[in-house]
This record gives C-alpha cells, structure tokens and sequence, in this order.
C-alpha cells in the first residue's frame, strides 16, 4: 500500500488499497461500495452483516454473504421475525456463516426493531436517509490520513446512538458509519480511486425516499 491509500491495479485503474486484488472484494468495491441503496431488504442485510463483521475483515464476510443469506431468508426481516430457539441452533450448527451466537440473535432482535421503523417511518431507507450528513460535516478532503483518522462521524453517532436508544444491536457507531460508506450515505472512496468520481455522480441524482 502507498502512502496515498491508492494502488494500481492490473487493469490499469486506480483504486482504494482496501479493495487489494481479490476478485470478489475489487467487484464489490468497483460495483456496490458506496452506490445508494434505497432496498428494505438490502439495508437490513447491510447493518446486519456489518455486524457478523464485528473483530472480523469484510472480506471474510463477503465470502460468506450468499451463505448468509440462504440461511437468514434472503434477509427478509419479516421472516426473521419469526425465528425461534430451533432457528437459533439451525445457525449456530451452520458452517457457512459465522456462528456467533450474540450476533445471530442481535439479527432476530434487529428484525423485530425493523418491523417498528417500518410502521413508524414508512421504510428503512427514509429512516436511514434522514441521518445523511449534511455538507458541511463532511470532509474536505477524502484522503487515506482523513478516513484513518476518523472512524466514526458526527452523523454515525447520531444513527448509533438512535438506534440504540430503538432497541438494536451490534450497532456501534464505527459499525454504523462502515454501513454508511458501504450503501451510499457518504462517498468515501478516496480522491484519486477511478470510482470516486462515478460515485459522486450516481449520489447527486439519487433521490432518497421519505
């Protein structure tokens, strides 16, 4: 890695260090980090899966996602609601995922935290989209020194601490502010990464729901 944060890849372009050069995590990091997502589903996948990440790398949860989803109904929190104890022991016995019992049962408690906001807020993503930082808390510069620096933002602690104060878990504002960069609520690809510029594009045409 350069002191930039950039490397070149061996198609030529430029990008952030974390996306490396394993073929799944350079498709994610070319194709879905940082595109909104306004999909129910995907951002309970989304918050849910940043917390299995939890002590963990991305990578090794990406590699795992579409076992994770067969086994958690494709994410779809109004099943999830439902599980039980048997559905519990199904996934703590299922090899494919990472089987961490606290975090499988913070994902049947965030479903049911899911349910609510979607009767109190119309949708998650309004939810979620009413914590978009605004301009002038964002960063001047998005370089490699500015993201290490800064973990958490003003707005992941606001969404943290709200959603907490709602009932969920595994929901830490470090968690919080990776599921923001990761679904298009800020655009951290840093300056220079050949997607910085397409990102920016596709967020200022996007219009959240409310």
């Amino acid at each position: 890695m350069c002191n930039s944060g950039l490397i070149k890849g061996e198609d030529g372009n430029i990008r952030c260090f974390w996306a490396g050069t394993d073929p799944l995590y350079l498709r994610y990091h070319d194709e879905e980090w940082g595109i909104p997502v306004s999909d129910d589903i995907r951002l309970f996948e989304k918050i849910c899966l940043e917390g299995f990440q939890t002590g963990l790398s991305w990578l090794t949860i990406l590699r795992k996602r579409e076992n994770f989803r067969a086994a958690f109904n494709d994410f779809d929190f109004s099943k999830i609601v439902h599980y039980n104890e048997r559905d519990i022991e199904r996934l703590m016995n299922d090899k494919g995922i990472v089987r961490h019992r606290g975090k499988i049962v913070s994902v049947i408690n965030n479903a049911r935290q899911a349910i609510k906001l979607v009767q109190e807020k119309s949708s998650l993503a309004a939810y979620f989209r009413s914590f978009e930082p605004p301009q002038a808390e964002r960063f001047q510069t998005v370089d490699f020194a500015t993201l290490k620096a800064n973990p958490t933002t003003e707005a992941s602690r606001r969404l943290s601490g709200d959603m907490k104060r709602r009932g969920w878990t595994f929901v830490g504002p470090t968690t919080v502010y990776a599921f923001m960069q990761a679904t298009g609520m800020v655009n951290d690809h840093i300056e220079g990464c050949y997607c910085y510029c397409k990102i920016k594009a596709v967020q200022e045409v996007f219009i959240p729901p409310r």
